[in-house]
């Protein structure tokens, strides 16, 4: 049983001395120098609204994840992490310790690619849809007959044109390379394929399913880095192994939860988004802490041995 859901709710950061170079549905972004701190708060979005409810420790469960994709992935591409303790960042930073603890990450900055690195292992969401009217997902022809959430011959890389705000767009792979060049396109897909692929085998060895998940990729000094953040229930969706039936949308660990609840209700999907009631906020809490437990085998805030 999971130990009672912590109860503050941090929406927004305040760090005066510090310009806030950004300020996203998630992330509160800080220029420092040529690094910066990246602030996961526990807002929430969906249907590209920020939601007027914030789910309690949502932030910390994304950084923590996060640093623990980066450690275990290392090996496959380096990435932009200089130190999650904030002990180890600026002194400058110490008295902000309240807002910064187990949500924050000091890295090295980046030049971003604008194009989301999207692998699917199973058909579900958009790419159901886009299967439905054409038979293909992303130009990507599938086999015939396939069910919702049926699991895909091969993992497939479908990107995405990314947007600040709105909805990212599906693009395909051609189209990708226009924007960020051929050998890159190519380079990004590489890798983009065997971080999911590593990372939804070691998953299935705790009892979840990787079904999809996006990647963000920069450059330092000309080498290729993982960025954002890796491999969370914000950025992927997971499904309990012992749950999952093709035919049905699985129960899920990420956000799924709210959307179902936000789509029985009389809402335009335009902001401001309703407010959730209590019971949702908590059992969302819930499943973003389970999947950081089950995936990682320790609770969140407890340091790795």
């Amino acid at each position: 049983m999971l130990p009672d859901a912590p109860t503050r709710t941090l929406v927004s950061t305040e760090i005066p001395e510090l310009e806030l170079l950004h300020r996203g549905k998630v992330r509160d972004i800080y220029e420092l120098d040529d690094r910066l701190l990246i602030v996961a708060t526990d807002r929430l979005s969906a249907f590209d609204v920020v939601l007027a409810d914030g789910i309690p420790g949502k932030g910390k469960v994304l950084t923590q994840l996060s640093c623990f994709w980066f450690d275990r992935l290392r090996h496959v591409v380096d990435n932009h992490l200089v130190t999650a303790d904030v002990n180890r960042m600026p002194v400058l930073l110490r008295p902000y310790a309240d807002q910064l603890v187990g949500r924050s990450m000091f890295v090295r900055r980046a030049d971003r690619f604008d194009v989301e690195c999207v692998v699917r292992g199973y058909l579900i969401g958009s790419g159901w849809a886009d299967y439905q009217s054409s038979g293909a997902v992303c130009g990507i022809e599938l086999p015939r007959g396939l069910r919702l959430a049926d699991r895909l011959p091969e993992p497939i890389f479908t990107p995405a044109t990314k947007a600040d705000e709105g909805h990212d767009e599906n693009v395909s792979f051609d189209h990708m390379a226009q924007i960020v060049g051929s050998e890159w396109a190519l380079r990004l897909r590489a890798v983009s394929l065997r971080l999911y692929s590593q990372a939804a085998s070691y998953a299935r060895t705790r009892g979840i399913i990787i079904a999809d998940t996006k990647f963000e990729f920069g450059l330092i000094d000309g080498e290729l880095i993982l960025i954002d953040e890796a491999l969370t229930p914000d950025s992927s969706r997971f499904w309990p192994a012992d749950a999952y039936a093709p035919g049905a949308s699985p129960p899920s660990f990420d956000k799924q939860f709210v959307r179902d609840y936000l789509s029985t209700l009389d809402w335009d999907k335009s902001s401001p988004g309703p407010g959730l009631p209590p019971q949702i906020v908590r059992k969302t809490g819930d499943k973003y802490r389970e999947a950081f437990e089950v995936l990682t085998g320790r609770r969140l805030d407890e340091p790795a041995s």
